[in-house]
């Protein structure tokens, strides 16, 4: 063999060297700056469950949603960058026209805070829900979240301990509101920050007022917020005065005697009755403030912030009775006095008697 063919064979030897180590790089380089196809934003969501991050199904997801078009290009660019269920973050992304496949791969990974590097939050909230059940339902419907999974965490002994409550009291740590987080919350995130919320809630000028109005601790006011919101939910004006009933009962002893707490106690077997009767009264049932002295153990809704402000600040009255007036308008009439409560609730028992019949 010539020199010269030593050298031909030499150079080619070289060449494919070459094109056997840079070729993968170029193909991926290729694919890295791919773009989007979609013409507008569009929003993904990673689960967290099962399969969902590994490589083919993110790739899955996106095509589907009109995001990439290049399928293989946008798994080897996910490849070469050894994405995998353990570094890529579940949780919400808005996909922006136009993106490179490896800005996308790079906003999907797992930073040092243990969220994507584009995640997003989502608006969270969870007022008219009646106990922790009906929250866990609607976390589940707004999260990444499974509701038997949220129950569950929440009945650990553990957990009850850590936060100071009993399972009774423990709706008062959900404050009704809309809240900004990570659809990804695990149930021990998303209690960690509603105790970060109850804190943040209950200031020293708050807990000081508990004593000012007789109660000794956060959970006995949202309770007797939700029995206040129970007797009333369409008319805030009548917060505080009914806050300072039920206030009045309890420093004088006087059982609240409230419908809302034995209605409680029979779940959804009274839903729709609208004429509750004796024998519904005579529940034994710790919540049953016919039968108990007091607050019942916790919570029988989760009251919207402002009707724990009104038992907070009740309105400053002598009444011990309340009865719904013969009308449609959703209010009460207020008094000190049995003999009109009787009277009171006699012209109203009838009212409601005739409607019934004229239906």
């Amino acid at each position: 063999m010539s020199r010269k063919q030593k050298l031909i064979l030499l150079i080619c030897a070289v060449v494919l060297g070459l094109a056997i180590v840079l070729l993968p790089k170029l193909r991926y380089y290729y694919a890295a700056f791919q773009k989007s196809s979609n013409t507008s934003a569009v929003v993904i969501y990673l689960s967290g469950q099962g399969d969902a991050l590994e490589i083919k199904s993110v790739a899955r997801l996106l095509q589907e949603k009109g995001i990439i078009s290049q399928l293989e290009q946008f798994e080897l660019v996910g490849s070469e960058k050894e994405m995998s269920a353990r570094n890529i973050a579940p949780g919400k992304y808005i996909i922006e026209p136009g993106t490179a496949y490896r800005h996308i791969w790079n906003g999907f990974t797992l930073n040092s805070e243990l969220n994507g590097n584009a995640e997003q939050t989502v608006a969270v909230n969870f007022e008219n829900c009646r106990n922790i059940h009906d929250l866990a339902g609607k976390l589940q419907q707004q999260l990444d979240l499974d509701s038997t999974a949220f129950i569950a965490h929440l009945q650990n002994g553990q957990t009850l301990t850590t936060l100071g409550f009993t399972l009774e009291q423990l709706p008062a740590l959900f404050i009704p509101n809309t809240y900004e987080m990570y659809w990804d919350q695990t149930p021990a995130q998303f209690v960690a920050r509603m105790a970060k919320e109850f804190k943040n809630f209950w200031t020293p000028a708050r807990r000081s007022k508990l004593k000012t109005v007789g109660l000794n601790a956060p959970s006995e006011a949202v309770t007797l917020a939700s029995i206040v919101y129970s007797e009333q939910s369409r008319r805030a004006e009548e917060w505080p005065i009914i806050a300072g009933l039920y206030l009045n009962r309890i420093k004088q002893g006087i059982k609240l005697q409230s419908d809302p707490t034995f209605k409680f106690c029979w779940g959804d077997q009274l839903k729709g009755v609208q004429r509750l009767l004796a024998v519904h009264r005579d529940i034994d049932c710790p919540y049953n403030t016919y039968k108990i002295q007091g607050l019942p153990p916790g919570p029988i809704y989760l009251p919207p912030v402002g009707v724990v402000e009104a038992v907070l600040n009740p309105d400053k009255n002598d009444y011990i009775f309340m009865c719904a007036k013969p009308d449609y308008s959703g209010t009460h009439n207020f008094t000190a006095s049995g003999a009109e409560h009787a009277k009171n609730a006699k012209v109203f028992q009838n009212w409601l008697a005739a409607e019934l019949r004229n239906r």
